[in-house]
């Protein structure tokens, strides 16, 4: 509401207009926003400002991500020359559904929303009762066939959830040696090896293998069949800026 449109014109101002007028008080100075209560043996050091947008609505507003960030940094070292200031930047899995602010907030590990998170999740489980197929739960990492949790080793999540991401592409062997093993790991797999981690993968899928196809002569493809569901999660946040 701007100031043109506050009305002053009271009825008791009105009676009063024949009396001399007071001197005016000094207007009050505008209540700063109180932040909630801190509980006892805490201090306030400082605060959080999520931001929900993605790089196409920013382009779409004339500016990106990172000019962003930089402006709040000035905005704050003018407001307050000593204060300190770090950001960072939220990724989600693309096409992960909901609002903007709450992927950031889960992204940056807030509390509420990770409690929030827990709740839908737990109401999932019912969900995951009352239906068969196939559930790749990427937020929990674990993989339920036909309401049962199989028993997959970490690579094995892993490498079923790298193909899921990048639904319908035929993966080459040589990306998934590059992209699951690093160099910290202790033995790092040949063309052949990977074979062998595809090979007991499908074995655990059962009657489902068939959603990890062979292509022979380069890799692997993860193909959606209707009975195949994918609950996905929020990445953690690298630091950006």
């Amino acid at each position: 509401m701007s100031l043109a449109t506050i009305d002053t014109d009271y009825a008791p101002a009105r009676r009063l207009a024949a009396a001399p007028a007071p001197a005016a008080a000094p207007a009050p100075a505008s209540a700063a926003p109180q932040i909630r209560a801190v509980p006892n043996g805490t201090e306030a050091r400082g605060f959080v400002l999520y931001v929900g947008i993605d790089e196409a609505k920013a382009a779409a507003a004339g500016t990106d991500l990172g000019r962003i960030v930089e402006a709040l940094k000035r905005l704050t070292a003018e407001i307050a020359p000593a204060a300190e200031t770090y950001a960072a930047v939220a990724l989600a899995p693309e096409g992960a559904g909901g609002r903007d602010v709450d992927v950031v907030r889960l992204a940056l590990q807030d509390p509420a929303a990770i409690a929030k998170h827990r709740h839908t999740a737990s109401i999932d489980d019912d969900d995951d009762r009352a239906s068969g197929g196939v559930v790749v739960d990427i937020s929990r990492k674990r993989l339920l066939l036909d309401n049962q949790t199989a028993a997959l080793t970490y690579k094995e999540f892993e490498l079923l959830q790298y193909l899921v991401l990048r639904e319908g592409r035929t993966i080459e062997r040589t990306e998934l040696i590059s992209s699951l093993w690093g160099s910290a790991d202790d033995e790092v797999p040949n063309e052949r090896t990977i074979d062998v981690h595809v090979r007991r993968l499908r074995a655990k899928l059962g009657r489902y293998e068939d959603i990890v196809r062979t292509v022979r002569g380069v890799g692997y493809r993860f193909d959606r069949h209707a009975d195949v569901s994918i609950r996905h999660a929020s990445a953690p946040s690298p630091d950006l800026f």
